[in-house]
Parts: structure tokens; sequence; C-alpha cells
């Protein structure tokens, strides 16, 4: 009975060395199959950003940030006017949407979770993550612009804010369920009030979420140019007034991509690579800001 009992353990034994290398080789192959995966959907990605940087960069000079844009046909000039004019626009958009989305997603994941309200409220702004950008430009150029009777960089803004705004708040969202909840308890139970607990605890933990919904609203409000024209429209001379027609990089981008003039067509490839670096700019500059701010 006793060898009958060790010729079993060794079978046990062996066995599980078998399913252990079984599995650790799954697990491999697994590996090895998201990270092909993981590379395949990074090539489109290194695709554009390659073509867009072969194209602009040899234009990217000083004058491509201070000078206006030059009469079509002729070369030389730059955008210097449609890159402020980009910042003005979107730093009204982040001012609108980022406060709300914020305050939306706290309320949805700590006050209203699992109320009808917070349902619906929800739906919309999936619902609203899907509107086309041109829809929003609409919205915003009948609440705003037939209001104030003109094109403007705050009717710029509002229209980008509406396109941003579902994208900050269900990101800050989703960040703010994966806080655990036995950090909100323990906040709790050393005598912290339910505000305390969500402004010392919950936000800070969910920094770097928020700024990863910023950084995607920004990147996709950044290259819209169908919204502006209904609202920011165009403008060929400096102008920093938010209550005035503005110029912005997408929209002289899109203005000289359809022209057949060489200088304007290179200076769209300057100006695409310009609005590839804010966007990647925004991203490195939330990323620091959260470490900052945890550590």
């Amino acid at each position: 009975m006793t060898e009958i009992s060790n010729r079993l353990s060794t079978a046990e034994i062996q066995l599980g060395k078998v399913w252990t290398s079984a599995r650790n080789l799954f697990g491999l192959l697994m590996t090895g199959v998201t990270g092909l995966f993981a590379v395949i959907a990074v090539i489109p990605l290194a695709a554009i950003v390659i073509n867009v940087a072969s194209q602009g960069l040899p234009r990217i000079n000083l004058d491509l940030f201070t000078k206006l844009p030059p009469p079509p046909g002729l070369s030389g000039g730059g955008l210097g006017n449609a890159i402020v004019g980009t910042l003005i626009v979107l730093a009204v958009a982040m001012a609108i949407s980022v406060p709300i989305g914020v305050l939306g997603a706290v309320w949805l994941s700590e006050f209203g979770r699992g109320s009808k309200i917070a349902y619906w409220v929800r739906f919309s702004a999936n619902v609203l993550s899907g509107v086309p950008a041109i829809i929003a430009g609409l919205f915003s150029y009948t609440i705003v612009v037939m209001t104030m009777g003109t094109f403007s960089a705050f009717a710029g803004g509002v229209a980008l804010a509406v396109v941003m705004l579902p994208i900050v708040m269900r990101t800050t969202e989703e960040g703010l369920v994966l806080v655990p909840e036995e950090v909100r308890l323990a906040a709790l139970g050393l005598g912290a009030t339910r505000f305390e607990t969500v402004t010392r605890v919950v936000l800070p933990a969910a920094l770097p979420s928020i700024a990863t919904a910023v950084t995607l609203a920004v990147a996709r409000a950044g290259g819209e140019a169908a919204p502006l024209l209904f609202t920011a429209l165009n403008n060929n001379f400096w102008s920093t007034d938010l209550f005035r027609p503005i110029s912005t990089l997408s929209v002289q981008v899109y203005f000289f991509a359809i022209i057949p003039y060489k200088p304007q067509q290179e200076l769209a490839w300057a100006g695409a690579v310009v609005l590839l670096s804010i966007i990647l700019i925004v991203s490195i500059g939330s990323r620091l800001l959260t470490r900052k701010k945890r550590y």
C-alpha cells in the first residue's frame, strides 16, 4: 500500500508539473499575442506621426509662430494668429468642460450612484459622446452666435466644450469608481465628512484619470474644424478678443489643404505638426502635474 501511495504521489507531482508547464506556456503565448496586437494598434499612429512630421517639419521656423498667413500663392509668412487663436479657444473650452465634467463625474460616482437620475445623466453623456462635432457647432451657433450677433472665440470654445464634456465626465467617473471603497470607509472612520473624503482622498487618488480625461478631450477637440466654422469662423489678422472672430489651426489647415498652392499646403502640414505638438505638450504637462500632486 505504501508503494502504491508513493507511486500515486509521484504521478500527481509529475502531472502537476506538466500542468504548470502547459499553463506557463499558454501564458507566454497569450502575452506574445497581446503584444503583437498592441504593436499592430500603434502602427497607424506611428505612420500618421511620421507622415505629418516628414511633410511639416521642414516648414517649422520662427516665422511660423510670429507671422500672419501669406496671400494665396505667395510663400513665406506663418500661422502665428492661428496658434494663438487655438490656445484661446481650447482654454475657453477647458474652462467650461473640465469643471462641469469633473463635478458631474463626482456626483455620479459618489452621491448619485444607483439612482435613476444618475442613470439618465450617464446615458445622456454616452449619447452626447457619439454626436457629430458639427452638431455641437450648430448648437453653439444657435445659442451663442445668433444671440450675440457675431462669430467669436467664445462661441468656438462653447462648441468645443460640448465635444469635450462627455469625454471628461465619463473618463473621470471611471477613474473615481476605481478608487477602492475601503479608502472611503477608512477616511469616514477617521472622522472625515463625506465632502472631505471626496475632496481630500478620492479626487487626489483619481488625478491621473482626470488628467487622462482632459488629455483625451483636448486631443478630440483640438483637431475639430467643422464646429469652429460655424462659431469662431476665421480671422486673417491677430486677435485675442473673445467676442470677435478668431483664427484657429484646424480651420487654417483645412483652408490651406484644399487650395492649389504649394506654399499654403506646406503651411497646412506645418500646422498639423503644431497641433500634434500641442496635444503632446498637454499630455506630458498633465502627467507631470498629477505626479507632483500625488507625491
